[in-house]
């Protein structure tokens, strides 16, 4: 049976406990989660991928000098080899007969493709200059949380640090990035008291950061920093977007030891509806190299423009090169709303706490499919509509329920304020109800 949060308050703190479990027996919290994502294959069989949030996990154990050192110049060679590709198209385009370039192609795919490598190559910069542009604008981020029951007469006996990238947005120090790269920082998460922000500036300035405000349906959130004449990122349109063209991410992957990495690919495909948390994120979906650390960081145009924030990869055996970022066009009025209220305004909110009643659950106890409903929020539209504990939502708005993902696709063509019926099993009897939609806050 899953868990159905309609308050996001009780999903936070549900979350959280789980995470103090775990921060005991690993002396870590663990924010690198791992979701399933259904896909078809020509014969319609369902395979399943992990889907994770690329978010760093830095333990208290820290990792071997080796390791790193394999890393950095590993990073050392790529970051070579991408320069000299940029070099190379250069040379060659430069050249009035480079389609000769490109062998065993038909000659018109061999002349489109010449065209799209000379566009690229003159409306934007090479990836070190788009590195220069961009890099003193994205910061790194170390959440650090310190588990209560670890406090033992006044001594820290452990707590727990996850580190994350951000864009700094306006110079006076807004910052934007993933909700879950910040979450427990969240006032309405009852973990926040315990939770401290620390943000990384590229010039080796090192701050604290304040919660302003996060989404997690969106996966993004806001921090600001008490400094001034910061530099900020330029935004682009991620509606212009082609596939094919350049993709710079930046950011700092496995945390603050590889802070500013750099890497280059294509935009693989866009408007890839993916399934994360029972949430559908539409993503841009990219083969620059995103690992555990970049989420939050920024996803780069040719012309050194943010047009995405970085924030899932597919984590599976054998499969490399898929990485997903949220458009920014997406990203922007969500942005704005939490900077000027600290949550979206105007989402229609119930204000129950349930779990999925399934068919085997309905039959082994002769009641309806629906949601059970375990809790109500009190001074909720569901609250004022009557809903006690106890009930089973079968339908809203005249729709059938049996799922939560049902419930949240009927609030999507409602907003706060709205009026619709809403049918509850109690005790053996449907009662229909009048629900007025409160705000999500």
């Amino acid at each position: 049976m899953s868990e159905y949060f309609d308050s996001d308050e009780n999903k936070r703190d549900f979350a959280f406990d789980e995470n103090v479990k775990e921060a005991d027996r690993n002396g870590q919290v663990d924010t690198l989660h791992e979701v399933k994502v259904k896909t078809k294959n020509k014969s319609n069989l369902k395979t399943y991928i992990a889907l994770v949030l690329a978010s760093s996990l830095i333990s208290s154990t820290a990792v071997g000098g080796a390791l790193y050192s394999k890393f950095s110049n590993e990073l050392k060679k790529q970051e070579a080899l991408i320069q000299k590709s940029y070099n190379d198209f250069a040379v060659e385009n430069s050249d009035n007969n480079s389609d000769k370039n490109f062998e065993n192609k038909s000659d018109n795919s061999s002349k489109d493709q010449d065209r799209i490598i000379k566009t690229a190559l003159s409306e934007g910069s090479p990836v070190t200059e788009i590195a220069k542009k961009v890099g003193p604008s994205v910061v790194g981020i170390r959440m650090t949380v310190a588990n209560p029951q670890s406090q033992f007469f006044g001594i820290d006996l452990g707590r727990s640090e996850a580190e994350g990238s951000g864009v700094i947005i306006s110079s006076d120090g807004y910052i934007m990035t993933n909700y879950h790269v910040v979450e427990y920082a969240d006032p309405k998460n009852n973990s926040s008291r315990n939770t401290t922000l620390e943000v990384f500036l590229p010039d080796d300035r090192q701050t604290k950061a304040t919660f302003i405000g996060g989404d997690s349906k969106t996966d993004l959130a806001v921090i600001k920093i008490d400094l001034e004449n910061l530099p900020v990122a330029e935004l682009g349109d991620s509606s212009q977007l082609q596939v094919g063209e350049l993709a710079v991410a930046i950011g700092n992957p496995l945390g603050m030891e590889f802070a500013g990495s750099v890497t280059a690919g294509v935009i693989s495909a866009l408007d890839r509806k993916v399934t994360t948390d029972d949430k559908i994120l539409n993503l841009i979906q990219t083969d620059a190299a995103i690992n555990p650390g970049n989420s939050g960081g920024a996803l780069v145009n040719s012309r050194g423009q943010v047009i995405g924030i970085n924030t899932i990869k597919i984590s599976v055996t054998g499969v490399e090169g898929l990485g997903f970022a949220i458009p920014i066009n997406d990203a922007k009025p969500i942005i704005d709303q939490l900077i000027m209220f600290g949550y979206v305004k105007g989402r229609p909110f119930i204000g129950i706490t349930g779990r999925e009643i399934t068919e085997i659950i309905a039959k082994q106890y002769g009641v309806p499919v629906g949601i059970f409903v375990m809790d109500v929020t009190v001074g909720s539209g569901a609250d004022k509509a009557g809903i006690r504990s106890g009930d089973i939502i079968v339908s809203l708005a005249d729709r059938e329920v049996k799922t939560m993902k049902d419930l949240d696709e009927i609030k999507k063509d409602y907003k706060a304020g709205d009026t619709v019926n809403v049918v509850v099993v109690r005790e053996g009897k449907r009662l229909t109800l009048e629900l007025v939609f409160s705000e999500e806050r």
